[in-house]
C-alpha cells in the first residue's frame, strides 16, 4: 500500500513539475478573457446566459464543473480561475477581495456581449459580490442575478483570524468543512502543494470589510446555506437581503459548509429556472423555489 501511494504523489508532483515547466504556454489565447476565465461547459452562442462561477478559498474553476453540467442547455458555465493554483500556481496570490475584483472585471469584458449572472459559493460569494458592485459603479450591464452560496452577506462580520494560524490549525479547520479530500491533508507534500493558496485565501476573507456605501444591488439576489454550516448562520446567511434593491430569496439546504455536493441537480434547477424566466422578463423567483 505505502509503495501504490509513493507511486500515486509521485505522479501528482511529475504533473505539477511539467505545468510549471510550460507555463510559459500558458497565455490568454486559450479563452477569452486571459487566463482567469474558463468556459465548463460547450461553446458560447448569441444569446446564451452565462453562469459566471466564483470559487471557494482554495478552490478552482474546475470545481463547478458538475454544476455546469447539469444547468439547462441554454445557459453556458464560466469558472474563475484565481492565481497561485493549478496552472496558475506560478502566479503570485491575490490576498485581497477588493484587487481580485478589480481583475475580473477586466477578464470579463469580453462576455459582456452576452447576458451574465454570477454564482458564488464561500469566498467566491463575496468576490461575486464585489465585482457585481464594481460592474453597478461603473454602469456596466447588470448580471441577471447574484447567487450567493455558503457565506454570511458582507454586512454580518465575524473576527476571523486562520490565516495567522499554524498549518496544523488551518488543516484542522478544513477537516471540520469537509470540502477537501483527506488524502491530501494527510500528505505532507500535498499539504505544501495547497497550504499557501488556503492561507491567502483566508487572508482575503478575514481582511475584508464591506464598504459603507454602494452595497445595494439593483440585480435579484438568492442566498444559499447548508443547515448545518459551522461559518454561516440561517440570520447570517438571510441578511443577504439587506444587499438587494429588488427580489430576494433564501434557500436552506441539508448539509454543511460544503452542501453542494449533496444537491447538485436541485441547485441546478433552481438556477435555471431563474435566469431563464428572468432573461424573458417574467417574474424572477418562480414560486416553487419558495
Amino acid at each position: 500500500m505505502h509503495r501504490l501511494l509513493q507511486i500515486r504523489f509521485s505522479a501528482v508532483r511529475s504533473t505539477a513539475g511539467r505545468v510549471a515547466r510550460e507555463r510559459r504556454n500558458v497565455h490568454a489565447s486559450t479563452t477569452s478573457g486571459g487566463s482567469w476565465i474558463r468556459p465548463l461547459r460547450s461553446s458560447p452562442r448569441p444569446g446564451r446566459v452565462h453562469l459566471v462561477c466564483f470559487p471557494f478559498a482554495g478552490g478552482s474553476a474546475g470545481y463547478f464543473r458538475p454544476l455546469a453540467n447539469s444547468l439547462e442547455p441554454d445557459i453556458s458555465a464560466l469558472g474563475v480561475q484565481y492565481p497561485g493554483r493549478q496552472d496558475r500556481r506560478h502566479e503570485p496570490l491575490i490576498e485581497d477581495i477588493g484587487q481580485l475584483a478589480d481583475e475580473i472585471c477586466e477578464a470579463l469584458i469580453p462576455w459582456e456581449t452576452q447576458p451574465l449572472a454570477f454564482f458564488g459559493h464561500s469566498m467566491g460569494s463575496l468576490v461575486a459580490f464585489e465585482v457585481a458592485r464594481r460592474f453597478q459603479r461603473d454602469d456596466r450591464r447588470a448580471p441577471l442575478a447574484l447567487f450567493a452560496s455558503g457565506r454570511r452577506a458582507p454586512s454580518c462580520h465575524r473576527d476571523e483570524d486562520f490565516h495567522a494560524a499554524d498549518d496544523d490549525s488551518i488543516i484542522a479547520n478544513l477537516r471540520s468543512l469537509g470540502g477537501t479530500d483527506p488524502a491530501l491533508l494527510d500528505d505532507d507534500e500535498m499539504r505544501r502543494v495547497i497550504l499557501p493558496a488556503i492561507r491567502g485565501d483566508y487572508r482575503a476573507v478575514e481582511t475584508y470589510r464591506a464598504p459603507t456605501t454602494g452595497t445595494t444591488l439593483n440585480a435579484p439576489v438568492m442566498a444559499m446555506t447548508g443547515d448545518r454550516d459551522p461559518s454561516v448562520s440561517i440570520d447570517e446567511a438571510s441578511a443577504w437581503r439587506g444587499h438587494a434593491a429588488g427580489s430576494f430569496e433564501m434557500k436552506v439546504l441539508t448539509g454543511g459548509h460544503f452542501f453542494m455536493h449533496d444537491h447538485v441537480a436541485e441547485i441546478a434547477d433552481c438556477v435555471s429556472r431563474v435566469l431563464l424566466s428572468n432573461r424573458k422578463g417574467a417574474r424572477p423567483w418562480p414560486s416553487d423555489l419558495k
